[in-house]
């Protein structure tokens, strides 16, 4: 019986760490390209979008976090299982975040947003695969999904960056 149980536990185990680097992970891609993209539309001032890229790796990052580890108390989670998740969120999404203003800060404006969504596309599709593998289902519906989602949150953010400026300009 104890040599069926342990190989469950160690998968709910693996999928639980996974998921708290898949949450951290999607949340600073779709937040980094949403105010990319939305920013773009606006301004061509790449020290706003540096700005504001910085301010969501720390405070949103932060907030999410805290988020997770309120959480992962209120679930009755040991406090190290709940600083790990915590940890785990915090340091995938700085790392994506990162990744993000390098871009944008060492690129044309117009070659970082483009390699931006290369980036942030990459990053889903292997998360997708990822998922997919350790659940055992359908890639091509997986990855479908998560893109369509971030394909609906960029096209709506450039939308919404155009009619904020279209609202502003004097």
């Amino acid at each position: 019986m104890a040599t069926h149980v342990y190989p469950l536990i160690k998968k709910m185990k693996r999928n639980l760490d996974q998921s708290k680097v898949t949450f951290g992970t999607t949340s600073a891609i779709i937040t980094n390209l949403g105010l990319i993209v939305g920013l773009d539309a606006g301004t061509d001032a790449k020290f706003h979008i540096i700005g504001a890229l910085l301010l969501i790796a720390l405070a949103d990052n932060i907030s999410d976090s805290l988020g997770i580890h309120m959480h992962q108390e209120s679930e009755g989670l040991s406090n190290i299982r709940a600083w790990f998740s915590t940890l785990t969120n915090f340091i995938a999404r700085l790392f994506v975040s990162a990744v993000f203003i390098l871009l944008v800060w060492y690129l044309p404006l117009n070659l970082a947003v483009l390699f931006s969504i290369i980036w942030g596309v990459f990053l889903l599709v292997l998360m997708s695969l990822i998922i997919a593998k350790n659940q055992q289902t359908g890639v091509s519906l997986a990855v479908v999904e998560h893109l369509g989602l971030a394909v609906a949150v960029i096209a709506l953010s450039r939308l919404v960056g155009q009619w904020i400026t279209e609202q502003f300009t004097v």
